[in-house]
This record gives C-alpha cells, sequence and structure tokens, in this order.
C-alpha cells in the first residue's frame, strides 16, 4: 500500500470514526477486515512464497500485540503499529478481537526476530473470502 493508499485509508477511518459517534445509541455499525490481500512481502525476490500483510486500524498511541497463543491473555512477543509488515504463515481461531466486532481469525506471523498470532482484524488481508486461498491453515 502506498503512503498516499494508507493516507486515504486512514483519512476514510477517521471519517468514519466521526460517523460512528455521531451516530452511537441510534445504530450499531459494523465494520470488516481491510479489503487487500496477503501479498509478496518486501524485497521478496521472484518466486518466493512468502506473504505479508500490513497493520492496520490501529488508534494512535496504541499498538498491535503479538502473542504466543490466538487470545489476549497469552503471552505478548512483540507491538506494531499501523503500517509496518507482518509475513503472514497460516492462519487459525482465537479470541474475537479486541473492538467488539467478533472477528475470530487469527494469524501465525513472523518478523525476523520473531513470530507469534496476531487477531487478522488488524492487518490489510481482506478476510477469510480472500486469504483461505492462498494462506493454510496452522
Amino acid at each position: 500500500m502506498t503512503s498516499r493508499q494508507l493516507r486515504t485509508r486512514l483519512g476514510a477511518v477517521a471519517a468514519a470514526g466521526v460517523a460512528t459517534a455521531l451516530l452511537a445509541g441510534a445504530t450499531l455499525l459494523a465494520a470488516s477486515p481491510a479489503q487487500a490481500d496477503p501479498r509478496p512481502c518486501p524485497g521478496a525476490g521472484p518466486g518466493d512464497p512468502a506473504r505479508c500483510a500490513q497493520v492496520i486500524g490501529i488508534d494512535a498511541g496504541s499498538a498491535l500485540v503479538m502473542r504466543t497463543e490466538p487470545r489476549y491473555g497469552a503471552q505478548e512477543v512483540g507491538r506494531y503499529t499501523n503500517g509496518q509488515w507482518l509475513e503472514v504463515d497460516c492462519w487459525t481461531t482465537g479470541d474475537p478481537d479486541a473492538d467488539g466486532h467478533g472477528y475470530r481469525y487469527w494469524m501465525q506471523v513472523s518478523t525476523p526476530r520473531s513470530w507469534g498470532y496476531v487477531n487478522d482484524w488488524y492487518l490489510d488481508t481482506g478476510g477469510p473470502s480472500v486469504w483461505k486461498a492462498v494462506i493454510p491453515q496452522c
């Protein structure tokens, strides 16, 4: 995702947040995972099968926590902010996302220094209808 696309996405997210605040109590707005898909990792050579996704939807001053298991009570492995790349290894299910959407898909992800699980809600993978064709179940 280019920085221009990211700014456009962040602007749309901010506008959606304002609309949600204005409609609070009148209706419950449901969001969905970002529409993109796991793609070759930055710097990957031709034929490299690794797939990556970027962290999205994290509030300013906060971070997406990578954990040892697909549940929020599991030990913390690392912290990531919007725009950071994670290699997506496989998917599983676990605790619902922290923002209350009920989204239970987690990705086993890795970086050059660590591996663990993050809720897919906070990655730009496009959701299960997109990534199940290219990412195996753990």
